[in-house]
């Protein structure tokens, strides 16, 4: 299941990547993907939370909160970041196919920016869906209002594009209300779900839910479809991917979020949530 990239490698074909990981660099494996291949996109790149040097403190407690402090995180500007992203998206728009949409997700700290990129290159964003968390974290400081959202922008590959999958019952389903609203209420990953280490700490600090995917899949694409995750972290995406019979292509260049993916396809913790979404699509 998991591929390493090498610089020799030119190009793939999509048997040679078709449910794989891929371990390397984004930027460099997107160009050896065949063009129009895929038909879903999720991307969950930095946020690039421009972070302050000084850690944050529990008030009660008085322990370090655990913020994004990676280096994935890190940009040396806002200039370096656009870059970044730019190459990314004129690499997903080239592997999309005709009908194919995108899902971006990211806060407030670039999510518009991110938007604008889009749209300067002719992505047509079809909705902005909030997601809700009912359980965010703390404004410790108490400064500014509790974040408690996360944007995510879908959008096709352009303005005229019409046939794109969108399966609005499942839409009734999950959003506020009966008319499919694009706001959906999800906790963040605790308990079982967020998975850590040896010593107990997080392993990725932007886990997504298992929960958010599902609902991203089951709503904008069809059986047999193919998910393309260009920044796949833990690979949510591919596992749930998977579990509701689509098919995937994962890229991470983090050797250890790899290892950590690959078990989570014989986790027999994750396999109880496996049977717990088959149970719920029946």
């Amino acid at each position: 299941m998991l591929l390493i990239d090498s610089d020799d490698k030119q190009h793939y074909s999509l048997k040679q990547i078709h449910n794989k990981i891929i371990e390397g660099d984004a930027l460099e494996v997107l160009k050896k993907i065949p063009e129009k291949s895929v038909n879903m996109v999720f991307m969950d790149p930095p946020y690039f939370l421009q972070l302050p040097k000084k850690k944050l403190k529990r008030w009660n407690v008085k322990t370090d909160v655990e913020g994004v402090e990676d280096d994935w995180d890190k940009f040396s500007s806002f200039e370096e970041y656009d870059n970044f992203i730019k190459k990314i998206l004129i690499e997903l728009k080239r592997i999309m196919k005709e009908n194919g949409t995108i899902w971006v997700i990211s806060t407030y700290h670039s999510i518009f920016r991110i938007g604008k990129i889009m749209q300067d290159m002719g992505f047509w964003i079809l909705n902005n869906v909030l997601w809700l968390k009912s359980n965010p974290m703390p404004n410790w400081l108490g400064v500014r209002f509790t974040n408690a959202t996360e944007t995510m922008i879908w959008a096709t590959t352009g303005k005229d594009v019409k046939d794109y999958t969108f399966h609005k019952e499942r839409a009734k389903e999950f959003g506020i209300g009966k008319v499919g609203a694009n706001v959906w209420q999800i906790p963040l990953c605790t308990g079982k779900e967020r998975l850590k280490d040896e010593e107990g700490k997080k392993i990725h600090s932007t886990q997504k839910p298992v929960e958010l995917l599902r609902r991203i899949i089951l709503t904008t694409t069809d059986e047999e479809d193919i998910i393309l995750d260009p920044l796949a972290g833990l690979g949510t995406a591919g596992y749930v991917a998977k579990t509701l019979n689509r098919n995937f292509i994962m890229i991470e260049k983090e050797e250890r979020y790899n290892k950590t993916a690959l078990k989570r396809f014989e986790n027999p913790l994750i396999l109880k949530t496996k049977e717990k979404i088959k149970k719920e699509i029946e």
